[in-house]
This record gives structure tokens, sequence and C-alpha cells, in this order.
């Protein structure tokens, strides 16, 4: 195992108190920068990949009968999950695609201390 230090090329080894200094034009130091660019790239995918996941879950997710499209729809509609949240059942099915049963999940999902006082 070595470590590269980007900004000097730099090839640090555990076993060596100072670094390595390679030729710049040097293949190894050529391929020790590809290898440590494609772990880097590799790293801020899978980060910005579990990012993105967690951002776009939210409190719809376990709504049955619910999906992607009319989850978006909903946000679209309502511009947020807090205006969803203060909606009535009845702003919620003028949304095309959602009726009374769907909107009325919603509101149980996003408010469940206000469900049974509603009803």
């Amino acid at each position: 195992m070595i470590g590269l230090a980007k900004r000097l090329e730099e090839v640090w080894v555990p076993s060596e108190p100072d670094p390595v200094i390679m030729p710049r034009n040097s293949e190894g130091l050529y391929l020790l920068q590809r290898v440590r660019d494609e772990a880097h790239r590799f790293a801020i995918t899978y980060h910005r990949s579990k990012r993105s996941k967690r951002m776009t879950a939210s409190a719809l997710d376990g709504v049955p009968g619910l999906g992607e499209h009319r989850r978006k729809a909903l946000v679209t509609h309502f511009g947020s999950i807090a205006r969803l949240k203060e909606a009535t059942v009845d702003q919620i099915t003028a949304v095309p695609g959602i009726g009374v049963a769907t909107a009325t999940a919603v509101l149980e999902a996003l408010r469940p201390d206000r469900s049974e006082a509603s009803e």
C-alpha cells in the first residue's frame, strides 16, 4: 500500500520516512495518478449516489398506492411536503390521478397525530 500526495505528486511508502519523488514524465507516476484519480472518482460517485437517494427519500415513500409518479405530481403541485401536509383531502384530490383514498392515506402518513382529530 502506498499514498500519492496530490499537489507535489510525492509517493509515500509506509516503511519509508521520506517520500519517493518520481520524475514528472515517469510511466510509473502516470499509472499511480490514474489509479488515484479512479479511486477518487469511484468514491465520489458512490457518495453522490448515497446522498441523492437520501435527499429523495420522503415521508410519502410508505404511502400505499402512491408511486414515484404520483409523489412527484403531489410535490410539484404543492411545492413542498410542508404545504402538502397543510392541504385538505379536497385540495389533494384536485391533483390528477389522486383519489380520496390516496389523499386520506397521504394525510395520515404526513400528520399521524391529527388523523384521528380530523375524522
